[in-house]
């Protein structure tokens, strides 16, 4: 069984994701084994991963900081146990240690897997971030991503600061579903099919296909403010934690260097849009980005050497106001 993302690699040397294997849904049901409640959940993420940072951005942008707390590893793996060589997620040792790392709050873990074994003596699966922990249960609610951006975006609207806010309305649903369905498999999870391939032909399948959609994206957005029209939506998110580290990171690390994201106008631009919507910005640590993959993957980077540049301001003004909200 994989214990990371660098084990999962198939026979022809393509990289292969395996699922995530706690799948419970928060609801606004009172009733329901978790119900949407102030204060009972907590947010395991890092700064540094993509399906982490998106649940983050959501917390953010849905206004639930006050109900949901969170907590970020650091963002270089460790080891995780003495017993064996596994490396993975890590707290740090005090919240002094490294600026926006802290200790666990809640189970003094060390570690993330000391979180899955506690919720599970029988988990033999990868001990990935997120992990959206239920304090009152004592165990883990999910640890898919995608779904636990549906549950910020509904389930929690008695309390949000931002119920109005719906990234995944009833008329866009279809839409929003087809554009994640090609963008995950060729740009999210596409840039990891780049650089763990181990062999030179699903390589060059992975690249081809990437920039075959980062080309479409780039259409798309020619004609309208954002991926499903001119109002933001979950695949807008979804999108983005990609691109923001890609210029910084992909084009380096993962051999995605056929083309920069810099070069892409219509990218470009929409990338900046994103991070300047109100809670965004604060989800981007480039310092953790970039320790966390140029650091924690020596069969790519075996000196962990972190590159100086590129250091883009995505905070500088962008075009994308042209396009009528």
């Amino acid at each position: 069984m994989a214990r990371s993302a660098l084990d999962e690699v198939s026979q022809s040397g393509a990289f292969v994701r395996s699922a995530s294997e706690f799948r419970n849904f928060i609801s606004r049901d009172p009733n329901s084994q978790f119900p949407a409640e102030a204060g009972r959940y907590h947010l395991y993420i890092s700064y540094a991963c993509p399906w982490a940072s998106r649940c983050l951005a959501y917390l953010n942008i849905k206004g639930l900081q006050k109900a949901i707390s969170f907590t970020s590893v650091k963002p270089i793996w460790e080891r995780t146990k003495e017993s064996d060589e596994h490396m993975g997620w890590v707290f740090p040792a005090s919240g002094k240690e490294l600026e926006g790392a802290e200790p666990d709050p809640l189970n003094g873990a060390k570690s993330i897997r000391e979180l899955y074994e506690i919720a599970s003596t029988k988990y033999t699966g990868k001990y990935t971030v997120p992990v959206l922990w239920d304090k009152k249960l004592g165990t883990i609610v999910s640890n898919e991503s995608s779904e636990i951006i549906r549950m910020f975006n509904t389930e929690f609207n008695s309390i949000a600061e931002n119920p109005a806010l719906d990234l995944y309305p009833d008329h866009l649903q279809s839409q929003v579903n087809q554009t994640n369905e090609w963008i995950y498999d060729k740009i999210n999870n596409g840039v990891y099919k780049c650089g763990f391939a181990k062999k030179q032909e699903p390589y060059d399948e992975a690249v081809k296909q990437l920039y075959e959609a980062l080309d479409r994206c780039e259409e798309i957005l020619s004609k309208q403010r954002y991926l499903c029209g001119n109002t933001i939506s979950e695949a807008d998110i979804r999108l983005f934690v990609t691109l923001i580290r890609f210029d910084e990171v992909y084009a380096v690390h993962f051999k995605c260097n056929k083309k920069l994201l810099r070069e892409y106008p219509n990218l470009f631009n929409y990338t900046k849009d994103i991070f300047q919507v109100p809670g965004m910005s604060s989800t981007v640590q480039m310092d953790h980005i970039k320790r966390h993959y140029y650091g924690s993957h020596p069969s790519i980077n075996p000196f962990g050497i972190v590159p100086s540049g590129p250091n883009i301001d995505y905070s500088s003004p962008h075009d994308r106001n042209k396009f009528s909200a």
